[in-house]
């Protein structure tokens, strides 16, 4: 119990006021970065499903 205490009392955080905002605005981009490139994989994703079909549909209507 006491050694919890003691942990959260010395763990207070990074430093200064601008290494937190630093820190914030990495989060921020990081996210930012991580929706954008889901959003790419999701079109790339649909784009390559469109192509299949195409190329279904394309082999059916040879016979």
């Amino acid at each position: 119990m006491q050694r919890e205490i003691n942990k959260q009392l010395k763990s207070k955080g990074i430093g200064t006021k601008s290494q937190q905002a630093l820190k914030l605005q990495q989060e921020q981009n990081k996210l930012e970065r991580k929706s954008v490139s889901k959003r790419r994989k999701e079109e790339e994703k649909k784009i390559q499903f469109e192509l299949r079909q195409k190329k279904k549909k394309a082999k059916h209507r040879g016979r």
